[in-house]
């Protein structure tokens, strides 16, 4: 089992940067691949970057190549997500998420979810 809680949320001009992190406890919390997802009001939960175990390899949607980064740091079992150049449709409620594997996309193979984290971006 997994728990998870992600911090670094807020409001944010267009333009600007946040950084995300999600601390995770349990016994196995660094040996998973990790995610980050988002969700806008009235839409659905999408994908937004993976990492996986040690941190060599990542993924992330096309709508935010280049302008986020996603990290680990598995001594401290945080992965971080460093967002720069936001922009108003980047505004949702974040939510960190872990499996067992890294490579997939789909909300439905993250068994394990944090509460979220809202971030706003003004035009």
């Amino acid at each position: 089992q997994v728990q998870m809680v992600e911090s670094g949320g807020g409001l944010v001009q267009a333009g600007g940067s946040l950084r995300l992190s999600c601390a995770a406890s349990g016994r196995t919390g660094s040996s998973y691949a990790r995610g980050w997802f988002r969700q806008a009001p009235g839409k659905e939960r999408e994908f937004v970057a993976a990492i996986n175990w040690s941190g060599d390899s990542t993924d992330y949607a096309d709508s935010v190549k280049g302008r986020f980064t996603i990290s680990r740091d598995n001594a401290k079992n945080t992965v971080y997500l460093q967002m720069n150049r936001l922009k108003p449709e980047d505004t949702a409620v974040y939510y960190c998420a872990a499996r067992n594997a890294f490579g997939s996309r789909a909300v439905y193979d993250y068994p394990f979810w944090g509460p979220g984290t809202q971030v706003t971006v003004s035009s």
